[in-house]
């Protein structure tokens, strides 16, 4: 499942975002930095704390250039009723995509064979619509949107910073790497 550096391929999906049923198009998704982030299902246990701690720093995602989709097999009206009656998904303002078809979770490589869920896969495309960053975490494991935000500010850095590499644990701010035969053997 080698997805780093594949292109988006073509879908059409019903959201839930603020209040709304919205159609989304991979060619809405295209222009700016996003996160596909998958989940098994709504009304569930970590997948909430997991979906909080995303719109948590939303706004700060937003300001980076950076639009969130969150994907479950679940239809949009699902999503909606979650959103009503969870004060965690309550706090959501970004796109909940329904993928009652499974098109994008096949797409994405994240739907359990047999069982019609989504594992927690989280990927981020860059402004093409090009799959630059894919996590995948067992149903046990919940995500850190801390640590999701430092991979984008790294990724964000490396594109437009060519002949740079961000090093483990890099930080916005940190020294970066200039990769060299000087290097070789002294890090």
């Amino acid at each position: 499942m080698a997805l780093i550096n594949t292109p988006l391929k073509p879908f059409k999906a019903t959201a839930y975002k603020e209040g709304k049923f919205v159609d989304v198009t991979d060619a809405d998704v295209k222009g700016k930095w996003a996160v596909f982030f998958f989940y098994p299902a709504d009304f569930t246990f970590v997948c909430p704390t997991e979906l909080e701690d995303l719109a948590d720093i939303y706004p700060t995602l937003q300001g980076m250039g950076v639009e969130v989709y969150s994907v479950s097999t679940d239809t949009h009206f699902c999503h909606k009723a979650w959103h009503d009656t969870s004060p965690a998904i309550g706090k959501i303002n970004y796109y909940m995509l329904g993928d009652q078809n499974h098109d994008i979770s096949n797409q994405f490589g994240v739907l359990r064979e047999g069982v019609g869920l989504a594992d927690r896969g989280t990927f981020v495309l860059d402004p093409e619509g090009v799959i630059q960053l894919v996590e995948i975490t067992p149903e046990g494991v919940g995500r850190n949107a801390a640590e999701l935000l430092r991979k984008i500010k790294a990724l964000q850095y490396w594109v437009s910073h060519p002949g740079e590499v961000c090093p483990a644990k890099w930080e916005e701010g940190e020294a970066t790497l200039a990769p060299s035969l000087d290097l070789v053997g002294k890090i």
